[in-house]
């Protein structure tokens, strides 16, 4: 895509499905184990982009992590238990829609996460992750930015949306009244967290659908691949047995076809 500035966003979109395919079928021949981390500020375009990656690939190959909120048992493990569990076994992709790095966004900003525990997580998530990428996986991060313009549109446009009211929650009012806040603790995060082993990749977001494009695009270029030959697919006859009769359709109950 490059610098182009027209472009036909469902037709680059196709193409990368169909790209995607092939990673997909690559990745589960060769074995490979892969982690991608989405993070980045509400409505910085992260679900959307992992919603656009997963359309075309296999439910059961390519898997979505969205955790919710610990429970108290969990808050007593060690902090990296919970994600360990979700990590993928050979031929497997999972996608983790935030991930550990809640700890030095959220938990730091709104003191969900004690002085200590926060310092911890910066000195051990670089081992953390190197021992990942030791044990074979394949992990990349990427963070989607987002100016506070455009945050602020969106937020309204969820607000007015019924459809999306859902995305909109008490948090996201906190997290633009911590802005600043939540700058800084990006920035620290970084600092610690932006290794030569596993770097951190910034998606420009602003614009929705050319950073999806942007993002699959790159998680293509960073996993070396070849073009998988899809095996021809036979459509075997229906057969048809005489001796099977189908019962009458009203013994069925069927939903009212009102489109």
């Amino acid at each position: 895509m490059g610098e182009n500035n027209s472009f036909n966003y469902e037709e680059e979109l196709s193409k990368l499905h169909t790209h995607l395919v092939h990673l997909q079928e690559w990745i589960k021949k060769q074995g490979l184990k892969v982690v991608i981390v989405f993070e980045g500020r509400d409505a910085s375009g992260k679900g959307g982009t992992i919603k656009r990656f997963t359309e075309p690939l296999n439910p059961r190959v390519c898997k979505v992590v969205a955790l919710g909120v610990p429970t108290e048992k969990e808050k007593t493990q060690w902090y990296f238990q919970r994600y360990i569990k979700y990590l993928p076994a050979a031929g497997e992709i999972i996608l983790f829609d935030r991930s550990w790095y809640n700890r030095a966004g959220v938990e730091k900003v709104m003191g969900f996460c004690t002085d200590k525990e926060y310092k911890e997580f910066l000195r051990s998530c670089p081992e953390f992750e190197r021992m990942l990428v030791r044990s074979g996986i394949i992990l990349l991060k990427y963070w989607f930015s987002v100016s506070d313009e455009e945050q602020e549109k969106r937020f309204k446009n969820r607000i007015k949306n019924p459809v999306k009211r859902w995305k909109f929650s008490p948090m996201d009012l906190e997290s633009r009244a911590r802005w600043m806040e939540y700058s800084k603790a990006k920035d620290d995060m970084f600092a610690f967290t932006d290794t030569k082993q596993v770097p951190w990749y910034v998606v420009n977001s602003d614009d929705k659908k050319r950073a999806r494009l942007n993002c699959i695009s790159h998680v293509l270029s960073q996993i070396p691949h070849e073009k998988m030959d899809l095996k021809p697919i036979e459509l075997p006859e229906l057969p048809h047995d005489k001796d099977y009769i189908r019962p009458p359709m009203d013994y069925q109950t069927f939903v009212p076809e009102k489109y």
